[in-house]
């Protein structure tokens, strides 16, 4: 299968059409003179990525709302704890099947040959019109809310969109210029995130005024609470997977792509924990859960003074902007991919000549995000959905393992998941009780948006079905 696929990459980016193929609209082949993407993207860059990425707002935001839900330290740190093993799991697997498959689009790519076309195109139609561009507007509503906080402004609604909008605009094309640009970015801003966290645990430790009784005590754990915070901790993990979504343009992905997502996960997970231990040492849960997206700056006020707190909120800020970033440099691939493989309009296919970079999918994914932005309401409910619909496609994405190492035995695998099939199995599990925990308080709350945007996913069946007819049509 994959010889094949190889083969008819090769004809397609020949000077010669395709043989075989109307030039209808719908079954065009991607323009004859496109070339591959570029492979610009090494170690560093790579691992700056999948930080950058999955570090965003919610190591900043969302710890008081887990605190308000979860009045106890211990459980605190058992989620964060739990579903950083739980995401590191699903990532050495990953792992095996990026130096399996380094091919632009990741995810996509791995469902397309575990399960098959149909599997692969309803991922793609939710990631690349309704998941992708989704993190994307959250991520940079968040940044125009924190930017109107630092320099004192209220967060009006419209002048929280019009910053959204224009940092989306910025990066979309920063993007389209190569992916190296994409990549500086995040390496830049990575580094001031990871100095950010860096700074909160240390100085909280060092020089901080905090208590470890702190750690003791706490509220009663209601089952409802305790369901609606594990997906505030599953939003914070979330991103990870991006990084498999350019392994097409990563150099020598076959030997770099293991060492960034374990060494990448690592990083994550130690920064995640370190800041909970250093918040929660600053204070009591009961007071955490009070502070909102400003609890950074409470914790460095009260080590350094307000020049401290304005700079923390500043790295914040960059922390946002990288992860947006991130997610506007990887997602797109899934739509390049879909379109080379024929199963979405074939101008997402396109590359540009100069830069090399699949243009048109970046644009569609831009404009759909600030339609996103202009319709953004709820956070929180907004995020829930998200996690929710993109977890449960991670639960076939890790499977894959399962179901490649029987179709594939005899493929070259340079790095294999270890002690297999436990940790992969160990996350189809716990993701399997997280999302279900999620799904069960959210109802008990009266919101069902996690419903629907399952019910969206099935939807995506019957519309491939469609798309099928129409290319065979005349």
């Amino acid at each position: 299968m994959i010889g094949q696929r190889q083969r008819m990459a090769a004809t397609f980016s020949s000077d010669e059409p395709p043989p075989n193929l109307t030039h209808s609209f719908l079954t065009s082949p991607v323009h004859p003179r496109t070339q591959d993407l570029r492979r610009v993207i090494g170690f560093f860059g790579g691992t700056a990525l999948i930080v950058g990425i999955t570090i965003g707002s919610g190591i900043f935001r969302t710890p008081p709302t887990i605190a308000g839900l979860v009045p106890n330290p211990l459980v605190i740190i058992g989620l964060w704890t739990a579903f950083g093993l739980i995401s590191i799991c699903g990532a050495l697997a990953i792992a095996e099947l990026t130096s399996l498959l380094p091919q632009a689009g990741g995810v996509y790519v791995f469902l397309r040959e575990a399960y098959g076309e149909a599997t692969a195109f309803v991922f793609g139609w939710l990631y690349v019109l309704v998941t992708t561009p989704t993190a994307v507007a959250a991520l940079a509503t968040v940044f125009g809310e924190f930017l109107l906080n630092v320099v004192g402004m209220p967060a009006k609604t419209s002048t929280v969109q019009m910053i959204a909008i224009a940092a989306i605009v910025a990066l979309t094309f920063a993007n389209i210029l190569g992916a190296r640009v994409g990549a500086a970015v995040s390496e830049m801003t990575t580094l001031v995130k990871v100095a950010a966290l860096a700074a909160i645990i240390l100085g909280a430790f060092l020089l901080g005024h905090g208590n470890v009784s702190h750690f003791a005590g706490g509220g009663v754990v209601q089952r409802s609470g305790l369901a609606r915070a594990v997906a505030s901790v599953i939003w914070a993990y979330d991103g990870w997977i991006a990084v498999s979504m350019i392994a097409g343009e990563v150099v020598a992905p076959e030997r770099l792509m293991k060492r960034i997502i374990i060494i990448g996960m690592l990083i994550i997970v130690t920064l995640y924990i370190g800041a909970n231990l250093a918040y929660l040492y600053m204070m009591p849960v009961s007071v955490m859960a009070l502070q909102k997206e400003a609890i950074a700056r409470t914790v460095l006020t009260g080590i350094a003074g307000p020049t401290a707190g304005v700079v923390i909120m500043l790295a914040i800020m960059t922390s946002v902007f990288g992860a947006l970033n991130g997610n506007l440099l990887a997602k797109p691939r899934v739509a390049y991919a879909m379109a080379r493989d024929g199963l979405a309009f074939p101008f997402l296919g396109r590359i540009h000549r100069r830069w090399s970079t699949p243009w048109a999918a970046l644009m569609i994914v831009g404009a759909v995000a600030i339609i996103m932005a202009l319709m953004l309401r709820d956070f929180d409910t907004l995020t829930t959905y998200f996690v929710v619909v993109e977890w449960a496609a991670l639960i076939f994405a890790v499977g894959a393992v399962f179901v490649l190492r029987r179709k594939m035995p005899e493929a070259p695998r340079p790095f294999r998941t270890p002690v297999y099939p436990w940790l992969p199995l160990l996350f189809v599990i716990g993701t399997i009780v997280g999302l279900s925990a999620i799904v069960w308080g959210q109802i008990q709350v009266g919101n069902f948006s996690p419903i629907y945007g399952l019910l969206i996913a099935a939807a995506g069946f019957p519309v491939h079905h469609l798309w099928k007819r129409l290319k065979r049509s005349p």
